[in-house]
């Protein structure tokens, strides 16, 4: 009997400490990169704020949370018929869940935007710009690179993007990735029985025009 108990807290402890990350592809992560070091050539087409979005998704040894974040503004340059260049800026004020409603929507919310998660109160902007960008596999194919800002903390990352449009006129671009939370300060680790996932997944939809 003693050994059942004690094989049940130990099976305890470990299911306990085993967040997995939610699915996607970890971004690689480097220094930040100076950034008027980057050429920015072509045609500047603003953000639609609109139609472009960012949705977000944490795990945790329970289940999960995902919710979106408002882009503030931002631009994309194209020349003949590559990105080029391209930043955005993200209001932390927006940060939301949308698997969560009434209290616990608003506790979560609220957790969030606190200094264990993204410290909105001093740090109500997060940026990407952009500092390199190759073909991938296809001609829909990007690899980009970009120094992410979140908490005042700038580290630059890279990862594959899809164009599904792009002209002097419009662009419209996806992405899905992984980052590690820590490496912004985002250290919260939840519950010692609910502990959360180390990696946040972003998927971007960009929508650029005139």
């Amino acid at each position: 009997m003693k050994k059942i108990v004690l094989f049940s807290a130990v099976a305890a402890m470990v299911l306990a400490s085993c967040a997995g990350n939610p699915e996607g592809k970890k971004a690689e992560t480097t220094d930040s990169i100076e950034v008027a070091n980057v050429i920015n050539v072509g045609t500047a087409l603003p953000i639609d704020t609109s139609a472009s979005k960012v949705v977000w998704k944490g795990t945790k040894v329970t289940g999960s949370h995902e919710g979106t974040i408002a882009i503030k503004s931002g631009t994309i340059s194209v020349d003949n018929n590559q990105i080029t260049a391209g930043e955005f800026i993200l209001d932390m004020n927006t940060i939301s869940s949308t698997d969560l409603d009434g209290e616990y929507k608003e506790k979560l919310d609220g957790h969030l935007k606190a200094d264990d998660f993204f410290s909105v109160a001093s740090h109500p902007e997060s940026s990407f710009v952009i500092t390199g960008v190759k073909q991938g596999a296809t001609a829909n194919d990007y690899v980009i690179s970009g120094n992410l800002t979140i908490k005042g903390i700038t580290k630059n990352i890279t990862f594959d993007a899809k164009v599904e449009e792009i002209s002097e006129f419009s662009v419209t671009a996806t992405a899905d990735f992984n980052i590690l939370r820590e490496d912004w300060g985002v250290s919260y680790e939840g519950k010692k029985d609910d502990l959360i996932s180390k990696e946040i997944n972003f998927k971007v939809t960009i929508v650029a025009k005139k």
